[in-house]
């Protein structure tokens, strides 16, 4: 197979790849990069002894553990008060029952709970990459 006119090397095919193309002049971006090829670019044990990181890993439980826990405890209230009050939870609001109103709200309660993770998490990525930065050997 002959090389197409354009820079690319990379052999063509029936549908788009997702391929690094082989003639690149500029180096791999670091999202390309294999775990050998980054072997040695970043000193991980004076990471796991920087403050930042420690603070990092610490607003991370705080939020991870609770969330955790609350999410569990609604989760399984549903059960548990089924079984323990199924008076309660048979009482009707309007054409629909307690229990069906608890189910109902736990869909939502997992989506808020999701939401907001998701914010945080966003927040504990730039933390680490701000401190991957400070320590990245160029």
């Amino acid at each position: 197979m002959s090389a197409p006119d354009h820079a690319d090397l990379t052999p063509d095919s029936a549908a788009p790849t997702d391929i690094a193309p082989l003639g690149r002049s500029a180096p791999k971006p670091g999202h390309e990069m294999t775990a050998e090829e980054e072997r040695g670019s970043v000193d991980w044990a004076a990471i796991a002894n920087d403050a930042d990181f420690k603070k990092l890993l610490a607003s991370k439980i705080r939020f991870i553990l609770p969330a955790t826990i609350f999410f569990l405890a609604y989760y399984f209230a549903l059960p548990i008060l089924v079984g323990w009050c199924p008076g309660l939870m048979k009482t009707k609001i309007g054409g629909v029952n307690y229990a069906y109103l608890f189910a109902f709200s736990q869909f939502f309660m997992a989506w808020v709970v999701a939401g907001i993770y998701v914010k945080k998490a966003g927040v504990w990525d730039t933390a680490a990459a701000a401190i991957i930065a400070k320590f990245k050997k160029h």
